[in-house]
This record gives C-alpha cells, sequence and structure tokens, in this order.
C-alpha cells in the first residue's frame, strides 16, 4: 500500500489505481490497441484518413475542454494530444456527458457510489443487474483529427462479495 497521497488533478483522478494505490477493478485499458494501430500506421498498412478522422464534436471538447498533455501525437507529430473525458450512465444523454470541470468528474464519482450503496441495501433489487456510471477517457489529437479510445473506467467500485453470498451461489 503506498502511504503518500498523490495529488489531485484530471489525470490522477483517471488512473488505474486509486489514491492508496490499490488497483481499481473493471477499468479497461487499450494501450496495447494504440500501439498495434500505430505500427500498423508506421508500416504502411493504414492510411493516416483511416485513422485521422475524428468527429467534429471530440474535436471541439478537445480544443476547448480536453487536459493537454505532454504526449505528442503518434500520427503526425506536431501538437500534443488533449486527454477527454465521457460519463455514460442512467439520466445521462445517449451521446453521454463530456466532463468539462475537474470537480464534474467527483461529482459522478459520489453519485455512482452513492447508487451503488442503495442498490446494496435494497434487498430486493437484483445484484447481477448493476446500474452504475462509466468514465471513458479519449485522448484527441487537436491538428490532424487522430483520437484513440484509451481507458474506460467504473464510477463506483464493485461491491464487496459476502460470505453468505458466496455460500448460497455454490449451493446452486
Amino acid at each position: 500500500m503506498n502511504s503518500s497521497r498523490r495529488p489531485t488533478g484530471w489525470l490522477s483522478q483517471l488512473t488505474l489505481t486509486d489514491d492508496n494505490g490499490e488497483t481499481v477493478g473493471g477499468v479497461i485499458d487499450h494501450r496495447l490497441t494504440r500501439r498495434a494501430l500505430i505500427n500498423e500506421f508506421r508500416r504502411g498498412r493504414l492510411r493516416r484518413e483511416q485513422l485521422c478522422d475524428a468527429h467534429p464534436d471530440l474535436v471541439r471538447a478537445a480544443k476547448n475542454f480536453g487536459d493537454a498533455t505532454g504526449v505528442k501525437c503518434p500520427i503526425c507529430v506536431q501538437d500534443n494530444v488533449a486527454l477527454v473525458t465521457y460519463v455514460f450512465g442512467p439520466r445521462l444523454p445517449s451521446h453521454g456527458r463530456c466532463i468539462t470541470k475537474p470537480h464534474e468528474l467527483e461529482e459522478f464519482r459520489q453519485l455512482a457510489q452513492h447508487t451503488e450503496q442503495q442498490r446494496n441495501t435494497d434487498y430486493s433489487s437484483d445484484q447481477s443487474s448493476s446500474i452504475t456510471y462509466t468514465a471513458y477517457v479519449v485522448e484527441c489529437c487537436r491538428s490532424c483529427r487522430w483520437h484513440h479510445l484509451l481507458r474506460s473506467l467504473p464510477m463506483a467500485t464493485a461491491p464487496k462479495s459476502d460470505t453468505e453470498s458466496t455460500r448460497r451461489r455454490s449451493r446452486r
């Protein structure tokens, strides 16, 4: 366990570990897919037009609300990529909600945890149906319109399984 707390910010809130250094469950990291696409482009098997096709709204969000990084775009190598975060879940538009301020992400995390706590205390609800918010972090180049999904992560922690529910499942 990590005894020192990391600084709070956009990037530290969207990592694969929590503030205590514990691995967050349910995180899907897409770095290997990203690396494979970049390698295919560099080998000449993919054209730039096939990769640099970000939706105008994503490019606009990257310019106006994106978290600037020090990572150069692997396609054009002219501009740094920006990270854009979208949250999907109940009572949100079908296209998700773009996180424009750092405190919004924490608000969604608290709302997701509150929803998870309500679901766990309501014994009549089905434990297999989990309604949660999911954040998707996309990197986008503002110059050439290259984009790639970096990771998706649940906004609430998975419920701890108690020994009684484990016993019930093993009897089935």
